[in-house]
């Protein structure tokens, strides 16, 4: 509902404050925070908004890289698919070089970036704030793209709604999709270059341990993969239905790069020490986590491409009435969302090396289970309403949604 987003819109800012005050637990220390100065832990620096402003325009210049394809997405109000560039993973193996250079080079240094944290947070928060104002005020108008309308509520602005949820679906400036810019340039290449940062500070530090190494590498795989695969983000619920607005940009360049990488600080302040025997089970959980995610998502759009593919002969399906056949079979036989199975066991893989000494490292983990149990039930409902009779059918074959016997 309208008020449940605005009240999101309301913990997301709360959420900023959280953030910085679940990476303060983190550390073993207990410096006090300031707004300026050096007599505790600075909360905003000038040279922080520098840093955030100049990742967000160099991922900007790398969009226009002359490398990678251009694929088609949804239909767009002009009646034709809108195109978007998927260079991402150029993008980001260009950034990671250039980071390698000037750590090399002595202009960067790791470690004043990792405790410059807080203030890389609120330069986030400022600079996705005058972003959103900058869309709000000066809103992009293209053929292609759907404009956002909002009922008057009578209890809520009319302009604070266009303002928190967005009120266009997919603006673009020149050929920049701008919410396939924030997801996958700001997002998920910012969520790396944190991870990056952290490994460069442990070398700094000397303080490189198994666990870290784990953790951060698990990570990179998961980012890898999605950049390889950039496509997939076209699809999602999310892209393809949701406008672009406050909520979203906030959530793209606080939340995805610094509570994603949040174990990874966790073990930077306070190190925890696996034997490789440990090592062992944690790294099966994630590669069995990988490939549930992996081989389901290869068997749900491969059906969706080709249903008669010989490779889904022997798969069982039922009739739909909208004209489509549902799996129930396969990995779609086991759980309802296999796809997001494998997602919370990946990411449950990436918290265990942080040991069970807090309960901060398997935030992210908890909170990814809540988002994908929310999703999935926004699934249900708009397949329950295409596929009637056929989708009851399929749950009462298959009762679970995402854990087998559990939920």
């Amino acid at each position: 509902t309208v008020f449940s987003d605005l009240l999101l819109s309301l913990v997301c800012v709360l959420l900023g404050i959280s953030l910085i005050m679940m990476l303060d637990g983190c550390r073993s220390s207990s410096e006090p925070w300031v707004l300026l100065g050096s007599a505790g832990i600075p909360i905003w620096d000038w040279t922080s908004v520098c840093v955030v402003m100049s990742f967000t325009v160099l991922q900007v210049a790398l969009y226009y890289l002359p490398v990678g394809q251009v694929t088609e997405g949804k239909m767009g109000c002009d009646g034709k698919r809108l195109k978007y560039k998927l260079n991402g993973l150029h993008a980001f193996l260009l950034t990671v070089l250039l980071m390698l250079v000037l750590w090399f080079a002595g202009v960067l240094r790791a470690g004043a970036v990792m405790d410059s944290i807080f203030s890389l947070v609120t330069a986030a928060m400022a600079i996705s704030l005058i972003f959103s104002l900058m869309l709000f005020l000066c809103p992009i108008r293209t053929p292609s793209s759907a404009h956002v309308t909002y009922d008057n509520t009578g209890m809520i602005p009319k302009p604070l709604l266009e303002f928190v949820l967005g009120q266009s679906m997919d603006p673009r400036l020149g050929i920049i999709d701008v919410k396939h810019f924030v997801m996958v340039r700001v997002g998920f290449i910012g969520w790396a270059m944190m991870d990056v940062n952290y490994l460069l500070t442990a070398v700094e530090m000397k303080n490189s341990s198994l666990s870290l190494l784990l953790v951060i590498i698990f990570q990179l795989i998961y980012i890898l993969d999605f950049l390889i695969d950039e496509a997939s983000v076209l699809t999602t619920k999310e892209f393809t239905d949701e406008p672009i607005g406050f909520i979203m940009i906030l959530g793209e360049f606080i939340w995805i790069p610094f509570f994603s990488s949040l174990p990874v600080y966790f073990l930077l302040q306070r190190p925890n020490h696996i034997h490789f025997l440990s090592a062992v089970p944690i790294c099966l959980l994630f590669v069995t986590g990988f490939l549930i995610y992996y081989l389901s998502n290869e068997q749900k759009d491969g059906f969706r491409r080709n249903p008669r593919d010989p490779a889904y002969a022997r798969l069982n399906t039922i009739r739909s009435p909208a004209g489509r056949s549902l799996l129930v079979s396969g990995w779609f036989g086991w759980v309802r969302h296999p796809n997001y199975s494998g997602d919370i066991l990946m990411m449950f893989a990436w918290c265990l090396p942080c040991g069970f000494t807090s309960v901060l490292p398997y935030l992210p983990v908890l909170q990814c289970f809540n988002l994908l149990r929310q999703r999935a039930n926004e699934i249900e409902e708009s397949c329950l309403k295409k596929h009637r009779d056929a989708w009851r059918e399929y749950c009462r074959r298959v009762p679970y949604k995402l854990l087998p016997y559990v939920y």
